[in-house]
């Protein structure tokens, strides 16, 4: 079994790559919904290779609702009607030859420019699919969503939460700074024969607490997981600029 990545591999993912990001965006009105889940439960799900990174012997997966914007490549400025979109993903966390990384189940985005770039350029199942984001007051928020993807089967999300106040920077080595402090993600092709790595760069996240005033959803249990027990641990982030290098075959 491969040994789990160190705190040192961790903290040091939050360097720059070198290069020429291929991609500029800003992520922001971000909720982290994390339950844990047994790592048998999760590693049947992965490609070969890929293994399951656990804190404290647990794994954990997450859903995540938030807001693109300023979506760019590195030539271009952000472009009205493609630069701005909602998305919600399906994640947990690996790790390969000791870098950790975030392995996602799903994308949904609202961006048929961002589905199609994504599934083409990067191998990362992105889905077509409808979603709100309301404001009724400053600090609390309503998002709902529906997958639309051909070929796919129906999904939906609801949930409404408050933010409260912002939170000190995540500790290295914490539970909060595992969740959340990702620099590298995961990504194969269809027979899951090929696996690729990018890597990502932002500032560590800025996080809020969070209270769950109402949450429904069926995204899990699409994917062949069973509907997560007990209330989640969540965390309101963002905003934060992002820069996206290439994928690279592993």
């Amino acid at each position: 079994m491969p040994l789990p990545p160190t705190l040192v591999a961790r903290l040091a993912l939050r360097q720059r790559p070198e290069g020429i990001p291929f991609l500029r965006q800003d992520w922001r009105e971000l909720l982290f919904m994390h339950w844990p889940v047994p790592v048998a439960l999760l590693q049947a799900h992965l490609p070969p290779r890929l293994q399951i990174d656990t804190y404290e012997g647990t794994a954990w997966i997450a859903v995540v609702p938030f807001q693109m914007s300023k979506v760019r490549t590195r030539l271009t400025p952000p472009v009205h009607g493609t630069s701005e979109f909602l998305e919600l993903n399906v994640r947990t966390y690996v790790h390969l030859d000791g870098v950790p990384g975030v392995w996602f189940f799903s994308l949904d985005a609202t961006s048929p420019l961002a589905v199609w770039t994504a599934r083409t350029f990067f191998n990362l199942p992105y889905l077509h699919a409808t979603m709100q984001l309301h404001k009724p007051s400053a600090d609390h928020y309503q998002f709902a969503a529906e997958r639309t993807h051909r070929g796919f089967p129906p999904a939906t999300f609801r949930a409404t939460w408050t933010v409260g106040a912002s939170l000190p920077p995540a500790e290295p080595g914490s539970l909060v700074f595992f969740l959340t402090e990702r620099y590298c993600l995961y990504a194969s092709n269809r027979a899951h024969t090929k696996l690729y790595r990018g890597r990502v760069a932002h500032a560590p996240w800025p996080l809020r607490e969070a209270q769950l005033l109402r949450y429904e959803s069926d995204l899990l249990e699409g994917h062949g997981l069973p509907a997560p027990e007990g209330a989640p641990l969540v965390h309101a982030g963002g905003p934060v600029s992002v820069e996206l290098w290439p994928m690279r075959r592993v």
